[in-house]
C-alpha cells in the first residue's frame, strides 16, 4: 500500500464519502453528492483518479456525473452486476483494482443490494475495509433486495478479515444501532462502554467511524447472532425458530426494522 491518508466528507444528513489520497491524487468510495467532494479536492489541491462504487443506491453514486465532467478521464470502478449505469470498469470477487497507486481487493456481499462489493485496501500494517451499507458500526444494512441468508454470508466473509480491520461505513448510524443492540444485549459490559464513547463523540460533533472489526465482533448483534443473551431476549419477543445461525440472524434483522 502506497502511503496516503484517508479523509471523511460528510454529505447529506448522515452520509460519510471516503476520499484516499497522497498529497495529489484521490480517489473517492461512494461519492453521492458532488459538491462536497469537490470542494474537498480543491481545498486540498487534488486530481481526482477515481470512484469506487459498494452499490447503486443514488446517496452512492448522484454525484459520479458531476464529477466526471469535472474530471474527464475519471474511472469509475463497480460491480459487474451493478444496476448504475455510469460503471466504466466492472470487478467482482477476487479482482484486484490499482487506483490512486494502491492495490483494493474486491468482496461480493449481498444483502442491502444485490450489486453491492465492498474493497479491501491491505499492506502487512494494516486492513481498510469500505463496505458501504453492508456492515455499520453496531449494525449492518436492510435488506432491500437480497435475503437474510445473502447477507449473513456477506458478513461473515467480512468477520474473516484481520481482527484490527478499520471498517469504513457510509453512514453515521452508531448511536440508534447501539441502542438496539443495548435491547438485546444490555448486560455486555464492552457495548456499555462502546455506547458511553459514542454518545460523547457526537455530542462533541466527532464521527464515530471507522471501527474495527474486533470491536464490532464484541458488540454488534448481527456478528454476534450465537450469544445466549440475544437469544434468549428473542425468545422473549416470540421469535421461535433459532435452531441455526441464519435464522437467528433473520430474527435479529425484524427486530431492528420492527423496532
Amino acid at each position: 500500500m502506497a502511503h496516503c491518508t484517508i479523509s471523511t466528507i460528510s454529505a447529506f444528513r448522515d452520509n460519510y464519502i471516503w476520499c484516499i489520497h497522497d498529497d495529489s491524487t484521490a480517489v473517492i468510495v461512494d461519492p453521492g453528492d458532488a459538491t462536497p467532494v469537490l470542494r474537498f479536492l480543491e481545498d486540498n489541491n487534488l486530481d481526482l483518479e477515481a470512484a469506487l462504487v459498494t452499490h447503486h443506491h443514488p446517496d452512492h453514486v448522484g454525484g459520479i456525473q458531476t464529477l466526471g465532467t469535472t474530471f474527464p478521464n475519471l474511472r469509475v470502478i463497480g460491480s459487474t452486476e451493478s444496476r448504475f449505469g455510469g460503471i466504466k470498469e466492472q470487478v467482482r470477487e477476487g479482482d484486484s483494482v490499482i487506483a490512486g497507486g494502491n492495490s483494493f481487493s474486491v468482496i461480493d456481499v449481498p444483502g442491502h443490494t444485490l450489486d453491492h462489493i465492498a474493497f479491501v485496501l491491505s499492506n502487512e500494517e494494516s486492513t481498510h475495509l469500505f463496505c458501504g451499507d453492508t456492515l455499520f458500526s453496531a449494525g449492518c444494512g436492510r435488506l432491500f433486495e437480497g435475503t437474510a441468508k445473502q447477507m449473513h454470508d456477506s458478513l461473515r466473509k467480512l468477520q474473516n478479515l484481520p481482527a484490527e480491520t478499520q471498517i469504513y461505513c457510509a453512514h453515521e448510524y452508531t448511536l440508534s444501532n447501539l441502542d438496539f443492540a443495548l435491547s438485546l444485549m444490555p448486560n455486555n459490559k464492552d457495548l456499555q462502554d462502546y455506547h458511553n464513547q459514542c454518545t460523547l463523540k457526537r455530542e462533541n460533533n466527532e464521527s464515530t467511524i471507522p471501527t474495527t472489526l474486533s470491536q464490532e465482533l464484541k458488540i454488534n448483534p448481527f456478528l454476534r447472532e450465537s450469544d445466549p443473551e440475544i437469544i434468549d431476549n428473542l425468545q422473549t419477543l416470540n421469535y421461535k425458530a433459532l435452531s441455526e445461525a441464519e435464522d437467528r440472524f433473520a430474527a435479529i434483522r425484524h427486530a431492528k426494522d420492527n423496532a
